[in-house]
């Protein structure tokens, strides 16, 4: 796992450029802790950070070839789970392969196979390519887009880079954020191929990005497709769990630390089992690590959507898979402190605004790294297998919005909390719904399919090429800030694409949410947790955190000429703030949470912020 960068200039030679170079590259230190490399040739220079997983001495990149044609040279980011298979057949193929890393492996096979290269990989990756031999840029994203990759045209070439941040370093890209970047701030959709940065795109999952000097041109090469289904249930269910030992099997493969992230859901604790057992086949004891909050025991409140803690849960898993498990235990000085916030948005690049969901996530992540280097997370089985409430919601089936919005009314969150003028010019339920009608022209309909049938499949498809994105560039880039690599095996896209064509009455077979994980694992799982109902993500409970949110809220609104009171309603915090109902105290806490976001990014990226 690493972070890499570059520049492509088809009107100057970047030997000169080094320097910059150099800078872009030191904005992902974090990404890749352990080695930094360049490479300039002519109009193209590249640079990477390594976080050493696989081949720990050979591995290094940039990585080049030399050809009678010209040179090829790679930047590679992620892991590709069938190099093994790959590097047999290059072999066959007559390649000369002096390591034993997949960085080489894809290099080799890029020779190969050309473009399709991106066609004959599992994993989750981004890498770009510089092929001196056409005087091209390569850049390729993996299907699912568990890896970021990001890019910025110039009038003569190209800036790329894993993160905004890289390419911000150049003086060619402007920081800058306009109006439907602030859209994507603040509307809860995700726009494939749009970054929140003036100027700046995103490769998109499954597509390959090309950059000649006559143009950009992007294909695709992959896509959620719908397909009939002919298995039965106990085929289907065989299926899966034999996806899943296989795909957990590849997804152990390292040369460092391994653990579990454990939060004793049905997602979390299957990965764990598999990988639990695995792992004693060898002698080796699995790490398993779960969140959780100092006085949560005491201060813990059912709720609708959260009526059990984790870890009763979490120690039942850990107990019956035997792993040598840590809980790491969470006090809110730590998730309130301004250093978390900033390290946050530092991560991120913009003011997502989740909280103390944001906050833990980073402390977490910071703790396991100093016992593991790669982490397998249970994240996108809801997305994969219909865990969410929304699915056996029948307004939400029947609404033409996204789901996760369709609670609200018209379909997209109460914007309150932003200030009025800019309020209407986002005119975010004109851009939610234009996003939403251009998703869906996507879903495919089989001959025959039942409305009911039709409306599930299309949930599934926004569940699972536009909500998981957010989770996935959240996880991405709060692990790699502390130089973790998290692999997630439920987006393997054979996965995938096997489950989103299963009929949702067999994957609600048994009346309820993942069916088909939870017959494909029960086995292995204690009864607790094959009982267990979806619980979202934990949030803190103590009343010392909201306190201290209300107090920094307070200190905001004492100085009127903050330019957060541009996009933030200042009347509409002073109103939190001073608000008194406890019914009324989870919505306050968010706003807070998000003002004290926006004012911290405005501050440490100081952007021009355009709403012409």
């Amino acid at each position: 796992m690493c972070g890499i960068t570059g520049w492509v200039s088809f009107e100057r030679d970047l030997g000169e450029a080094l320097p910059t170079l150099e800078a872009m590259t030191l904005t992902m230190a974090r990404r890749g802790p352990d080695d930094h490399g360049t490479w300039v040739a002519g109009h193209a220079a590249l640079g990477h950070r390594r976080l050493a997983i696989i081949d720990l001495p050979g591995g290094r990149q940039p990585m080049s070839v030399r050809t009678p044609e010209g040179d090829v040279a790679l930047v590679y980011s992620g892991e590709t789970y069938n190099f093994a298979e790959l590097r047999r057949e290059l072999l066959r193929r007559g390649h000369t392969l002096r390591t034993t890393s997949d960085t080489e492996v894809v290099l080799h096979g890029y020779l190969e196979w050309g473009e399709a290269v991106a066609e004959h990989l599992n994993g989750m990756f981004a890498f770009a390519i510089w092929d001196g031999r056409r005087d091209t840029l390569v850049m390729v994203r993996d299907r699912m887009g568990v890896k970021p990759l990001f890019y910025h045209p110039t009038s003569d070439g190209v800036l790329f880079g894993s993160e905004p941040k890289a390419i911000l370093a150049n003086p060619l890209a402007e920081t800058a954020v306009g109006l439907d970047g602030l859209r994507e701030l603040f509307a809860f959709v995700r726009t494939p191929g749009l970054a929140i940065w003036k100027g700046m795109r995103e490769v998109e999952p499954g597509t390959v990005v090309s950059v000649g000097r006559d143009g950009i041109r992007v294909d695709r090469y992959w896509s959620l497709r719908t397909a009939p289904h002919t298995d039965d249930r106990e085929t289907t269910v065989a299926r899966v769990r034999d996806l899943l030992e296989d795909i957990v099997g590849r997804q152990l493969v390292a040369d460092v630390p391994r653990c579990t992230l454990l939060s004793g859901g049905l997602d979390s604790s299957a990965l764990t089992a598999i990988a639990a057992r695995r792992l004693s086949g060898t002698g080796e004891t699995l790490r398993s690590f779960a969140v959780d909050f100092a006085g949560q025991e005491e201060n813990f409140v059912a709720t609708e959507h959260r009526a059990t803690r984790d870890a009763p849960y979490v120690h039942d898993v850990a107990k019956l898979s035997g792993t040598d498990h840590e809980d790491v235990v969470l006090g809110s000085a730590a998730l309130a402190d301004p250093g978390t916030r900033a390290a946050v948005i530092r991560a991120r690049d913009t003011p997502v605004g989740l909280g103390d969901l944001d906050a833990s996530l980073h402390l977490l992540f910071s703790a396991v790294r100093r016992h593991s280097t790669v982490a397998l997370s249970g994240e996108s089985a809801d997305e994969v297998f219909g865990g969410y409430r929304q699915f056996f919601d029948p307004k939400v089936r029947q609404a033409d919005t996204f789901p996760w919005l369709a609670s609200f009314a018209g379909g997209s969150r109460p914007r309150t909390f932003l200030d009025p003028g800019l309020s209407r010019a986002l005119d975010l339920g004109r851009y939610i719904g234009d996003a939403y009608g251009t998703a869906v022209a996507g879903v495919e309909r089989l001959d025959g399919e039942s409305d009911l049938e039709h409306r599930m499949r299309r949930i599934s498809y926004l569940y699972l090429t536009r909500f998981v994105r957010v989770l996935l560039d959240r996880k991405d880039r709060a692990s790699m800030a502390v130089g973790l690599e998290v692999r997630v095996p439920f987006c393997d896209h054979r996965l995938v694409e096997y489950v989103y064509n299963v009929p949702w009455a067999l994957k609600s077979y048994d009346g309820r949410e993942k069916s088909l994980l939870r017959g494909a694992t029960a086995d292995l799982l204690p009864q607790s947790v094959v009982d267990r109902t979806k619980s979202p993500y934990p949030s803190t409970q103590d009343p010392a955190y909201t306190a201290t949110m209300r107090g920094n809220a307070r200190d905001l609104l004492a100085d009127p000429a903050d330019p957060v009171f541009g996009i933030i309603d200042r009347d509409g915090l002073r109103r939190a703030v001073d608000a008194t109902d406890p019914r009324v105290a989870p919505l306050a806490r968010r706003l807070f949470e998000r003002a004290l976001d926006v004012s911290l990014w405005l501050r440490m990226y100081k952007p021009v912020i355009t709403t012409s």
